[in-house]
């Protein structure tokens, strides 16, 4: 054991080794937890290793870091049923639901991990750029005459945010209920003042999960990541663009292009429960009122069925990551994928390596130049991974492309806020609409084909491992650290 000083008083000696087994008692007992939670042994064995060789600061990643939510039940049942039933009386009343038989087990599957609802007749309209959107959200928020549920990753305190903040302030005003959830790590760098000028104006604001020392803070890895937004219980919007004007105009270094979805139907009261559920966790209010999911229009009837799905750190199962595993294990055809970002999973490499050796054509698409170098230095050897299984990557060249999409086979496709990564699949709170409809699906194709003319395409794997060698060491390096990313 390390020994004090000569010199050293007797009690300082004392408190010095009280320290030492105070600290030995609680790696082990982290080691221990560590062990309890049954996680791959790949994980274990690494955090194993770290509390071992990295004292202290082992610990304290462990802390922020490594903690398994999935045991944990931040909702009681009781509360989380009160807060489904009226969407699934919604459910319930359609007339004639007639599922498509390629898609049943899917749909089955997220119907009975999360009680996400298959809803028919919805009308949607895609954007792929921010200007388009955000015009059309400020067109709907004016129009609004009963509530408005906004709920964002980041909401900028920059002329975009401005204008929303402005517009949610005027509604507020006007008597209309609303509603804003931000995620705290998210908005970071915003100040308060930001958030207390709505508050005063008439919004109800609350903060996702917020980090404050000792409070939440094992919880800073687990985020809300969704973007959701309801007006009067009739228009929904889901996707995966932020309140930031980047999404408008871009950075200084490049173009952003993004990809979000505006519905009208039956998958409006799927994302309401989303936002309702969210809701009920920041401020502990239950929400269950029949005037939030009214009678839709009966002038939509084109059966488009859609499926709102939720993921989150602490749901037993990896929801979306396990839909994604499914639709590539039983893809006929073809699977198209954008993704900002490439830190997949085991589970998901091992399906697109196993659809692609059975002839199914794989293709993901990612930016050739991302937001954070950490995280596309990462992504290049799973890249490399990729490209050895046979799936054909893409570059897109036009500006940072953050859209996260799939399509499969004419007949299904989904959009979201969900990335092909660890934290997306693992730890945060995200939200897809998934479509079983092959106009849809045959849509969204037409949005991958057209970023795909501005890519450059890589089929071969050899022309990417001929990179330098210690460009290729750092990565994999970096690699290491890819479930916290």
């Amino acid at each position: 054991m390390y020994k004090l000083p000569s010199g050293t008083s007797e009690p300082m000696q004392y408190v010095h080794n009280i320290i030492i087994a105070l600290y030995i008692i609680i790696t082990l007992g982290v080691m221990v937890r560590v062990l309890m939670d049954h996680r791959q042994p790949a994980k274990t064995m690494a955090w194993l290793l770290v509390l071992t060789f990295v004292p202290l600061v082992g610990i304290i990643f462990y802390f922020f870091f490594g903690q398994n939510t999935r045991k944990e039940r931040l909702i009681s049942q009781r509360s989380m049923d009160r807060l489904t039933k009226r969407s699934m009386l919604e459910y319930a009343e359609q007339g004639e639901l007639q599922l498509p038989n390629a898609h049943k087990e899917l749909i089955n599957l997220f119907t009975n991990l999360s009680l996400a609802l298959p809803y028919k007749d919805n009308e949607v309209e895609i954007f792929t750029n921010g200007y388009d959107f955000f015009l059309d959200l400020l067109d709907q928020i004016g129009n609004a005459r009963h509530h408005i549920h906004l709920g964002t990753y980041i909401i900028k305190d920059d002329a975009l945010g401005q204008l929303i903040a402005d517009a949610l302030i005027d509604k507020a005003q006007q008597g209309v209920e609303v509603r804003l959830i931000y995620d705290d790590v998210g908005c970071w760098s915003v100040k308060s003042k930001f958030f207390e000028r709505m508050m005063h104006g008439g919004v109800q604001v609350q903060s996702f999960m917020p980090v404050r020392f000792p409070m939440f803070t094992s919880k800073m890895n687990y985020r809300n990541h969704r973007k959701l937004c309801i007006i009067d219980g009739q228009t929904g919007y889901i996707g995966g663009m932020n309140v930031a004007l980047r999404y408008v105009k871009g950075t200084r270094k490049q173009e952003w292009r993004d990809t979000h979805l505006r519905l009208r139907g039956g998958a409006v009261y799927g994302i309401q429960r989303a936002f309702l559920v969210d809701w009920y966790f920041v401020s502990r209010t239950l929400i269950t009122d029949k005037a939030y999911y009214p009678v839709l229009s009966p002038l939509i009837r084109n059966n488009c069925i859609a499926q709102v799905v939720t993921c989150s750190p602490v749901s037993p199962w990896p929801d979306i990551m396990q839909g994604y595993m499914r639709i590539l294990l039983e893809a006929k055809k073809y699977v198209y994928m954008e993704s900002p970002y490439f830190l997949p999973t085991e589970p998901i490499l091992f399906a697109m390596r196993t659809a692609r050796q059975a002839g199914v054509d794989i293709r993901l698409m990612l930016p050739a130049r991302t937001d954070s170098k950490i995280i596309e230095w990462a992504g290049r050897s799973y890249v490399q991974a990729a490209l050895e299984a046979g799936v054909m990557i893409s570059f897109y060249c036009a500006g940072f492309n953050h859209s996260k999409l799939l399509v499969c086979d004419d007949s299904l496709c989904t959009c979201g806020s969900t990335n092909v990564d660890f934290r997306s699949f693992e730890n945060n709170f995200e939200a897809n609409v998934f479509f079983y409809d092959r106009d849809m699906a045959l849509r969204m194709k037409e949005v991958f084909l057209a970023d795909e003319a501005e890519c450059i395409v890589l089929d071969s794997p050899e022309i990417f491992a001929h990179r330098p060698f210690f460009a290729r060491l750092w990565e994999s390096l970096i690699r290491l650290l890819s479930p916290l990313l």
